[in-house]
């Protein structure tokens, strides 16, 4: 294999094989399992909670609750506790006899086999005091404050609701249920204590220093003392960025019982446990001159968080920049429910807002009787106008032109609900992807053997975007050595450390990393070549980098070509077993540029009137992301936005019962998600202009803007084929007819 080839997945294998282990599926000598009690009721206080039952069943070790709970350091309450507001509180497992969500772990059960744990857990008894709960977002807007802060100012450029004096404007207000992470692999954790204060814990994570620094901080040991390792993910979506109660509570078990714990959520606790995007009610208001262009945009949005955290994630934000408008301001506002904490879902903030502007933006053209593609384009901004400051890239322009003349733009009629193929109605529709490029800091360990091996190492996860295949591809380029002789050495905390997964940043930093990295490497071989008798020349000690050359896999000396060593021969010439370094590349900011990845989303979809059925006929997603390092994963990266987004616009729907504040459909019987039959072929294209700013190899984190602007690409379709504006997701039969 060369330098350059894109490769197959290096961790495929050991997937589909089985060889991979998870979490989960470490063989550890004299394990138990542990098993969660979650509380049947939603806010209150435990007023009695007998577990004796449990206690006596076979195999049963312990049964752990706030009433036998060790003291903990990380559990002590600050000095201002009781002046806290109670969204300041945070929520512990066990640490007391509170009851903030239904669900809620009340205790462990912990047994020699899981199915005696399952069932001693179901002999626990609770017996509660109730109180009035609220878990209702529209009841909530009406009757309670949001939050209040520096977080939460109206944001405003130019004349706020300027829309309104516009000759051309509309107002619609847009709606996106609870939606719940649900990867294959449920959250599952493994547990070893090496003594009173070092532990090992196999979890599911794409942090292993976050959750190494929860667990430390918990139970008041050196970081350090927590290995944390996480050598394979089975997805994510943003759910293992944090360290959640489960996770505790089997440390806390393992610790407690003196013998290593495993614990698997169940599928229905994965609906209250591990975060979900929130629900969201949307309000924007747009107008125009009467040639379509942008005079004002507000954009308002309303979200939830739990009653003992805060989470917000700039649902309104990108509003302020994509487009060239004067006059724009932004409302967002919070309101604690008692519910279990929302968390970062794929395209966080951004996937959320994008689909209303979208929307308004092809309601807006609508009324405009524009082509929508022309009406974006006329209201393109080629700097961002909310923060006056020129892009690093922005190729989205090309994208639109890839995408459309892809999908047969050109073909769209303007006229609503015209298109027609046999009995099916025929829609076209597009959407815009949006979503920030940072740089985080990364350290990356390299070794190069004497055998011609290149070992890469870095305390990363991978939750499947192929972060393994990624480094590899992009290190034969930059050392310029055949994939097949390196290898990526990943998902360990004792490992260098790595950036986490999220925030689409991982190859971004890891990248730079792996980029300066080949340069220090050549350094190095440098120094080692000065020290041989094979490169003697009279200059050879003042010898410096520029007066070697690197091609081919052999260091050769440009005052004499045939003076060349192959990079493994040269260590070996030297006796040196191997060479070591460590890279560390820095976060840089960003502050001169505004740095966003893009994608253009095209479908085009069959309706059928009577029956509302939809199929989709053609899907086209563009992505400018920078230069794209692995071809492979990165298309990879994009189908999977597009079934995200498939599943969001047309299937989920997370339901609550507001009279007991209990999730309903917590199961895939009735939480739909895509499956093969809902998924046709998908058209993946690349700008693949490399951005000058960001990092040195030229590349933008798409993980999330692919599924970023694509449920507005299908609203917006439905629309033109059937003339029904759907406002309200998912978009399901029902709606149509």
């Amino acid at each position: 294999m060369g330098f350059t080839d894109e490769l197959d997945r290096v961790d495929g294998r050991a997937k589909v094989t089985g060889t991979a282990q998870f979490a989960y599926e470490y063989n550890i000598p004299n394990v138990a399992y542990g098993v969660l009690v979650g509380s049947t009721i939603t806010k209150g206080t435990i007023t009695d909670l007998d577990t004796k039952s449990a206690e006596r069943a076979p195999g049963v070790i312990g049964v752990i609750s706030h009433l036998n709970i060790p003291k903990l350091p990380g559990y002590e309450p600050p000095k201002d506790a009781e002046t806290l507001p109670p969204i300041r509180k945070g929520f512990k497992p066990f640490e007391n006899n509170r009851v903030r969500f239904n669900g809620q772990p009340i205790a462990v059960v912990v047994a020699d086999t899981f199915e005696r744990a399952v069932y001693a857990a179901s002999l626990v008894k609770a017996q509660y005091h109730k109180e009035e709960h609220h878990t209702d977002l529209r009841e909530e807007i009406k009757n309670a404050k949001p939050l209040q802060g520096d977080s939460y100012k109206d944001y405003v450029r130019g004349e706020a609701d300027a829309w309104k004096n516009a000759p051309v404007k509309i107002e619609a207000e847009y709606e996106i249920p609870y939606e719940v992470h649900q990867p294959m692999e449920m959250h599952g954790i493994t547990v070893v204590w090496d003594g009173p204060d070092k532990v090992t814990v196999y979890e599911k994570t794409q942090t292993l220093y976050g959750t190494q620094g929860s667990i430390a901080r918990i139970f008041g040991i050196p970081a350090n003392n927590v290995h944390v390792i996480t050598k394979y993910v089975g997805g994510a979506f943003g759910s293992a960025g944090s360290t959640w109660p489960h996770s505790i509570a089997a440390v806390i078990a393992a610790k407690q019982l003196q013998r290593p714990v495993k614990l698997s959520l169940s599928r229905d606790q994965m609906f209250m446990m591990v975060g979900y995007r929130p629900k969201a009610i949307q309000k924007i208001g747009m107008g125009t001159t009467s040639d379509g262009k942008l005079i004002g945009i507000t954009h308002e949005a309303d979200q939830n968080t739990a009653t003992y955290a805060e989470f917000r994630e700039g649902t309104v934000n990108t509003s302020r920049s994509l487009y060239a408008c004067p006059n724009v301001n932004t409302r967002y506002k919070v309101y604690p429910l008692d519910l279990s904490l929302p968390t970062y879902m794929r395209g966080p903030g951004e996937t959320t807002g994008m689909y209303a502007l979208e929307c308004a933006i092809d309601e807006m053209a609508n009324a405009l009787k524009m082509d929508p593609l022309a009406f974006r384009l006329l209201n393109y901004s080629e700097t961002d106008p909310e923060r006056n400051r020129p892009h690093s890239s922005k190729f989205l322009r090309e994208a639109y032109q890839m995408g459309s003349e892809a999908i047969g733009w050109k073909d769209r009629n303007l006229q609503i609900a015209s298109m027609k193929e046999g009995e099916w109605q025929v829609g076209y529709g597009m959407g815009t992807g949006v979503f920030g490029s940072g740089r985080g800091a990364a350290k990356l360990g390299v070794k190069f053997l004497a055998d011609g091996t290149l070992i890469l190492q870095s305390g990363v996860t991978d939750m499947g975007p192929g972060t393994s295949t990624a480094m590899i591809k992009l290190a034969a380029e930059t050392f310029g050595i055949p994939a097949g002789k390196i290898k990526f050495e990943m998902g360990d905390s004792d490992l260098p450390p790595g950036p986490g997964q999220y925030g689409s940043q991982t190859t971004s930093a890891l990248g730079s990393a792996v980029s300066n990295a080949s340069d220090s490497w050549r350094q190095k071989l440098v120094d080692v070549a000065k020290q041989t008798s094979f490169f003697h020349t009279e200059k050879i000690h003042t010898a410096d980098l520029k007066d070697f050359k690197f091609e081919n896999g052999f260091i050769i000396l440009s005052e004499e070509p045939a003076k060349k060593l192959a990079y493994g021969e040269l260590l070996n010439y030297a006796g040196v077993k191997q060479i070591e370094l460590l890279e560390d590349s820095q976060r840089v900011s960003l502050d001169k540029y505004s740095t966003y990845a893009y994608a253009a989303h095209f479908v085009k979809i069959l309706v059928h009137p009577a029956t509302g059925v939809i199929r989709f006929s053609k899907i086209v997603s563009v992505v400018d992301g920078g230069k794209i390092v692995s071809e492979n994963t990165a298309r990879s990266q994009v189908i999977g936005g597009v079934v995200s987004g498939i599943g969001m616009v047309l299937m989920e729907e997370g339901i609550i019962d507001h009279r007991y504040g209990r999730w309903v459909n917590n199961n895939f019987a009735d939480y739909h998600v895509p499956v093969h039959a809902d998924v046709p072929h998908i058209d993946v294209l690349f700008v693949n202009k490399p951005d000058p700013i960001v990092n040195p190899i030229g590349s933008k984190g798409i993980g999330e803007v692919t599924m970023v602007g694509f449920p507005a690409a299908v609203a917006n379709a439905v629309f033109h084929a059937t003339g029904k504006r759907i406002r309200e997701l998912p978009i399901t039969p029902d709606k149509i007819i």
